[in-house]
This record gives structure tokens, C-alpha cells and sequence, in this order.
């Protein structure tokens, strides 16, 4: 049996030191919990940050994989197969734009979007609309398209030149998107729910004020849903409920359930400029990526999606008493859906920690947030178990 010693010797030896590991192995999961090599149980309140959205050992998930995995995985995209239209079908139809992209990760899609926005403006004989307008505390990936619209100096800085013509605006400042976005913007990006950058929801006046300029100048949306998308606030997309209709729309994480899949949905209006080989990826729509989407569409279809809306009331309840219980510690709640940060008076990583060692699985973003993002198939008694670690950690 491997122990955590010779695990430590080979990541120490072998794999690059690229992140900041718990001491902790796990070698198996059921529903919302994790097992550690000791037979530990963990509460998993971030599901490999949003990704096994149907839980962890799903048995539909694992007969639907096992299944394709004995009939064809891969076929490249030479080649057209039925389950790619199938589950591009779908999503069109949950989005209400025209096609899809599929790739490996939301990575992979927003570096799309980005390509796709200034290959439409270039067959709109427009090649000077190359500039991007984002946001503070924006992320949208480490490639150095989607890092070059990431806010943060951290993760910019080693890797400069970026992408030049990107242009950040202050979130609690919706005034200054009209002198950002002008006639040489192809695109402005914006997360309606900014989960890396603390679980802050934009603002309906800055969703007011992105739409106006829109409106003026006929810049392209893009909308990153990659964390608040494939149902996790209660509908399929986030936007919508800001008033913002996106040109383009990213989309990863729990989107395969646990497989790496990320799609980029493209409008009507966008689509027609993209050419073959303008992009295009090696692995993006293989069948074990399709076919674990789709099942994750069913199970949203079969009443997952009702019970995220349900029980996110109840998860909000109980953070919103829980911050009542410790306001020299707690100093907001945010959030929507299945995605919440308990934004604290001061760094969180040793709540973080601290609920490690007490078997709840949440992490630290933007220093001072702790951000849960839960399974969609989370119960009552699992919010206030949580909830309960949480509170006694707080002490």
C-alpha cells in the first residue's frame, strides 16, 4: 500500500510544484463524501471546485462512461458522431445560442470565445476591433488568452507581455464601462457570478451599464459561466437574470459531472464567421466527454435542477444565521444557487484548514472568502452538518 510518505516523495521528485497541496490522499467517493487512505470521511462542500456537480461514484454517471468507454472513445474530430449533435442540440436549446465548440476545460473555452470575437470582426472587414473590455477581480483561466483578461497582477505579472488592448473596469464603478468600451472593442468579458475573484456577483447596474454599451457601440458578449452556468444558481445560465444576452457564452466544470469537458456557446450572429481551421483541439467533443455531459443534462432534466433551486434557499438561511452568530468574524454572504462565499473580517485560510481537519471540504479565494460550492444533489442534513463545522470553527 502506498503511504502518505512515499506519496510525498513522489510529487516531492516528480510532479511540478505548480500548487499549494493539502496533506491529504483520497482514494475513493460516495455522493457528497470523500475517503481519505486512513477511511476518514470528508464532507465535500467543492466538489473538485464545481466539477463533480452529481457527486462523487454517480452510478448513472459511471454506467453511462462504462459503456461508452466498451463501445468508442475516440474518434477525433475528422470525424462527425451523432452524440456530439446530440448534446450540442441540447445545449443550444438551454442557452438559446446557435452552436457549440466543445473543448476540454473552461480554459480552453474562453481562449475560443476570445479568438471567435476578433474572427468576427475581421470578416467584418472591422480589423481594428481587436481591444477587450473585463473586470476587477475577474479570472478566466491561466492560457495566455484568458490570462490576459484575468485581473489579478499575481497571476499576470510573471507572464507579461500579455495580450495588449485589454482594459479592466472597477466593478462598483458602472460608469466607467461607457468611456472603456468604444468603436475598437470586439468584446467585453464578464462573469455574472466572479467565483475565483471571491463570489461577487455583478451588479444589475453594471449589467445595465454593459448593455448600454453594447447597445452604442455593438461590442460582442461575452459571458464566462463557467463556474455560475450548467445550473448552479438554479438555471441553466446566470446571465439572463442580470438582463444580459451574451454573444458567446463559456461553459466547464460541472458541465461533465466529473469529465473534462468545456463548451463555447456562439450566437447566430457570431457563428457564420468561423471558418475550418480557424480553431480547433485534438481531444474537445470525444464520446466519453459527450456522453457524460449529456447524462448530466438528464439528471438535470430528471429533477436535480428543481432541487438546486429548493435547496439553495436553505443552504442561504443557514450561512446568513451563521454570519448573525459571528459578526466580529463574518462580514458578508454572497452568492446564488449552489455557489456561496462567506467573505470574512481577515485571511480565511486558516478556517480553511481548520474545517479540513474536522472533515468539511470548502476552500479559500480572493484572501478573505471562504467559497463553498457544493454538489447539486446536497441535502438538508449535509447543509447543517456543514454548517455546524463551520460554526464551530468560527469560534
Amino acid at each position: 500500500m502506498t503511504t502518505m510518505t512515499d506519496v510525498k516523495t513522489l510529487e516531492s521528485q516528480h510532479v511540478l510544484q505548480n500548487y499549494r497541496r493539502f496533506p491529504v490522499v483520497f482514494e475513493r467517493g460516495e455522493g457528497m463524501r470523500l475517503f481519505d487512505d486512513a477511511g476518514k470521511s470528508y464532507l465535500d462542500f467543492l466538489s473538485g471546485i464545481g466539477v463533480a456537480s452529481l457527486g462523487h461514484a454517480h452510478p448513472g454517471l459511471a454506467k453511462a462512461l462504462a459503456d461508452q468507454a466498451a463501445t468508442l472513445l475516440h474518434t477525433s474530430n475528422l470525424f462527425f458522431h451523432p452524440l456530439q449533435g446530440e448534446l450540442a442540440a441540447r445545449l443550444s436549446a438551454l442557452t438559446g445560442l446557435e452552436r457549440a465548440f466543445f473543448c476540454n476545460s473552461g480554459t480552453e473555452a474562453m481562449e475560443a470565445a476570445l479568438k471567435f470575437a476578433r474572427r468576427f470582426w475581421h470578416t467584418q472587414g472591422a480589423t481594428d476591433r481587436t481591444k477587450f473590455v473585463a473586470f476587477s477581480h475577474s479570472f478566466h483561466g491561466r492560457s495566455m488568452g484568458s490570462l490576459s483578461v484575468t485581473w489579478d497582477e499575481h497571476y499576470r505579472a510573471p507572464f507579461a507581455p500579455l495580450i495588449p488592448g485589454v482594459t479592466f473596469v472597477d466593478t462598483n464603478d458602472a460608469h466607467a464601462v461607457s468611456s472603456a468600451v468604444d468603436e475598437q472593442t470586439a468584446a467585453i468579458v464578464v462573469e455574472p457570478i466572479q467565483g475565483e475573484g471571491g463570489v461577487r456577483p455583478i451588479s444589475p447596474e453594471l449589467a445595465g451599464a454593459i448593455n448600454a454599451a453594447i447597445k452604442r457601440t455593438g461590442a460582442l458578449l461575452i459571458a464566462d459561466e463557467v463556474q455560475s452556468g450548467s445550473g448552479r444558481t438554479g438555471t441553466f445560465l446566470h446571465s439572463p437574470a442580470l438582463g444580459l444576452q451574451p454573444d458567446l457564452v463559456t461553459l466547464g466544470k460541472a458541465l461533465g459531472a466529473g469529465v473534462p469537458v468545456g463548451a463555447t456557446m456562439i450566437s447566430a450572429r457570431v457563428a457564420p464567421a468561423v471558418v475550418p481551421g480557424d480553431h480547433g483541439t485534438t481531444y474537445g467533443g470525444n464520446l466519453l466527454a459527450c456522453r457524460a455531459a449529456l447524462t448530466f443534462l438528464d439528471a438535470l432534466d430528471g429533477g436535480v435542477q428543481q432541487h438546486v433551486k429548493q435547496i439553495s434557499t436553505y443552504l442561504f438561511t443557514k450561512l446568513n444565521e451563521l454570519a448573525a452568530a459571528h459578526p466580529a468574524r463574518v462580514q458578508e454572504i454572497r452568492g446564488a444557487g449552489l455557489i456561496a462565499g462567506i467573505d470574512l473580517k481577515d485571511d480565511a485560510t486558516a478556517v480553511v484548514s481548520a474545517a479540513l481537519e474536522r472533515g468539511l471540504i470548502v476552500n479559500r479565494t480572493s484572501n478573505t472568502v471562504v467559497r463553498l460550492l457544493p454538489a447539486y444533489i446536497v441535502t438538508e442534513k449535509e447543509i447543517d452538518e456543514a454548517v455546524t463545522i463551520l460554526d464551530r470553527v468560527l469560534q
